[in-house]
């Protein structure tokens, strides 16, 4: 699987399950599992380390890095991390900007 190809179809999975979280339709833990499951696809794909980077990709990996550092309970209350994953995930969606602040890079 090519980088593009990837960062585009987790980019929505992991969209799907923050907001899925954020809705009480998903636990935290699958969204644990969810990141854990993107690192072990992520070794699978082929890239060279001359391959740019895109601004969906930066995104990407700044948004799951963000997810996975940040317990439960402050991905769920705290309202100024809240907006930054929000304005990540809709530029991923394609409904946002690209924020500007996103320095995201590959594991």
């Amino acid at each position: 699987m090519k980088v593009n190809n990837f960062i585009n179809e987790k980019s929505q999975q992991l969209c799907y399950y923050l907001r899925g979280y954020w809705g009480n339709l998903i636990a935290y833990s699958e969204l644990e599992l969810f990141f854990w499951d993107v690192l072990e696809e992520w070794s699978q794909v082929e890239y060279s380390l001359e391959q740019p980077y895109s601004s969906q990709e930066r995104v990407f990996w700044h948004l799951l890095h963000q997810i996975h550092y940040w317990d439960a309970q402050k991905i769920m209350l705290d309202d100024d991390l809240i907006e930054e994953l929000q304005r990540c995930a809709c530029f991923l969606e394609g409904t946002g900007r690209c924020p500007i602040d996103c320095v995201g890079i590959r594991p």
